[in-house]
């Protein structure tokens, strides 16, 4: 069986395109780079850091994929840590701060694709800073 939709069918986050959103947030782009309806992003806060609390139009679930948080959704707040699940609603208010001392990572699914992320990932390649992870 041949793939001719593009997709590739298994990630190496090792070698998926990386942005610096902000000082202490890290995304790493896993899917949603090849018209997939979908993105899934692994979104990392750094201990120290904290993300503020924005919206966006698009659907967000997730699960905690390593570290803890203070993770408030729709001003619902909750300690989360690995193996944790949430659901972010269109236009809800989400912010975390990360609690500890290891990056606070969450695997994200977003519906629909995230073109600001598209974007922003071309504007970092165009002026020649670091877009993809090195290990």
């Amino acid at each position: 069986m041949t793939n001719e939709s593009n997709v590739p069918y298994f990630v190496d986050s090792s070698q998926a395109p990386k942005l610096v959103q902000m000082p202490g947030l890290e995304t790493t782009i896993l899917t949603g780079l090849h018209d997939e309806q979908m993105m899934m992003v692994l979104n990392a806060t750094m201990p120290g850091h904290e993300v503020p609390s924005h919206s966006h139009p698009h659907e967000q679930v997730g699960m905690v994929h390593g570290g803890k948080a203070r993770l408030i959704i729709g001003g619902e707040e909750r300690n989360v840590e690995a193996g944790d699940f949430y659901c972010i609603p269109a236009g809800v208010p989400h912010s975390d701060v990360c609690i500890g001392d290891e990056p606070f990572v969450m695997l994200d699914i977003f519906y629909p694709v995230r073109e600001d992320f598209i974007a922003r990932m071309g504007e970092a390649s165009a002026s020649g800073q670091q877009t993809h992870q090195s290990r």
